[in-house]
């Protein structure tokens, strides 16, 4: 049995190399998330809306990548493309609905709840009694 070199064995093999450049890429975004964590949670800079805001652009860029690395979206024509992140918007707005609804309603049972006190309030043109 002869030993020949191949190029995966040289490590020249398109595929590993494609695979490691996600990697990092993924390596590098998940370190950005973990340090902006660690500095809020130090110093309470940035606020936390903006700072859930630069993770939740993150994490979709992250997702992004993904689908477009290993799902091949990445190189398939633009119809294909919007075929699948359509109904993907139209998921995640059926979530955000949802969850919007579902405060609603708890808000609306938390102040409708028997023996609650009602909340009344005084006319803004009625004279304050001393």
């Amino acid at each position: 049995m002869a030993h020949t070199h191949s190029a995966t064995e040289n490590g020249k093999d398109p595929a590993v190399k494609k695979i490691w450049r996600v990697f990092w890429i993924l390596l590098v975004i998940t370190s950005v998330e973990v340090a902006l964590a660690f500095l809020h949670l130090e110093t309470g800079f940035p606020s936390k809306l903006f700072l859930n805001s630069i993770f939740i652009l993150l994490t979709l860029l992250k997702a992004f990548y993904i689908v477009a690395e290993f799902m091949h979206l990445g190189s398939e024509v633009k119809n294909l493309i919007m075929t699948v992140l359509f109904p993907l918007l139209l998921f995640v707005w059926f979530i955000i609905a949802f969850l919007m609804d579902g405060d609603s309603w708890k808000n609306m049972r938390k102040n409708l709840a028997p023996g609650t006190p009602a909340k009344v309030e005084a006319p803004a043109h009625a004279p304050a009694h001393h």
